[in-house]
């Protein structure tokens, strides 16, 4: 039987360290899509590390100049059909974590959305998906609270950036069953 569809035993704890990292999941996204470099870095560990597609920043420092970088970049091409730079906003989708202790694996879905499109009959641009890809996550429990230790951003329109042909899930338990 595949992993993916193998049942999992999930500890009493499970619901709520689950609720904790979605939690974090979704502030990471907000304080990325609303420019809140304080709140972004501070979903790493302090050596957490972020691989996307330009490259790898390794310490909280580092992710904040790599990811402001990388905002400023795409502010500047990224724009809507006035020639403004596009409001993206990024949406989670499916999501699979693993617990095991102080440790955590999560594999997850996400798209973003921009106001690039058209206008509509009544003047307003109109949402697109533009990119979408895959989240592999480790994360570590720091002082009761869960972390990014490393974030890898898979692209699934960029050549060499794409998940490959073997499910994620199957990756992440093996991942985890490796530190075992």
């Amino acid at each position: 039987m595949p992993a993916a569809a193998s049942p999992q035993d999930y500890s009493d704890s499970y619901a709520r360290d689950r609720a904790e990292i979605e939690d974090l999941m979704a502030r990471y996204l907000f304080a990325m899509d609303y420019n809140d470099m304080d709140a972004y870095v501070a979903t790493f560990t302090e050596d957490g590390e972020l691989e996307f597609a330009s490259g790898t920043a390794k310490g909280r420092a580092d992710i904040r100049k790599t990811a402001q970088a990388f905002k400023d970049r795409i502010g500047s091409v990224y724009k809507d059909v006035d020639g403004n730079p596009a409001v993206l906003r990024h949406v989670l989708a499916h999501t699979v974590i693993r617990v095991e202790g102080d440790r955590a694996w999560a594999r997850a879905f996400w798209y973003e959305m921009a106001n690039d499109g058209p206008r509509n009959a009544s003047g307003r641009l109109t949402p697109q998906i533009g990119t979408f890809g895959i989240y592999e996550d480790e994360l570590e429990r720091v002082d009761g609270h869960w972390l990014f230790s490393k974030r890898r951003i898979l692209n699934e329109f960029l050549p060499g950036r794409d998940s490959g042909s073997v499910n994620p899930v199957q990756q992440m338990d093996a991942a985890a069953a490796a530190t075992k």
